[in-house]
């Protein structure tokens, strides 16, 4: 009786350790990927932006665009600023 228990305690504490360790690294599992998720969501809008901002900043594409599309609306305005 004895040498069963000795035999069967350690099991039950294997199994029990076990199952604890496999839901913890589920959580992590879970937890890794919906970081993961996010970081790849907030990388494609960094890139958009990015492109926007080079592709609409550049001085010469904003010059074909005012040429292109506003012909000869737009005029340059030189802005002083008061010292306050």
């Amino acid at each position: 009786m004895l040498k069963k228990t000795i035999i069967f305690i350690p099991i039950i504490i294997l199994i029990i350790s076990t199952t604890l360790v496999k839901n913890s690294t589920k959580r992590l599992d879970k937890k890794i990927f919906l970081v993961k998720e996010d970081l790849r969501a907030l990388e494609d809008i960094y890139e958009l932006v990015l492109l926007d901002y080079n592709y609409l900043t550049s001085p010469t594409k904003l010059m074909e665009y005012s040429q292109k599309y506003f012909e000869e609306e737009l005029k340059k305005k030189n802005y002083r600023f008061k010292n306050f």
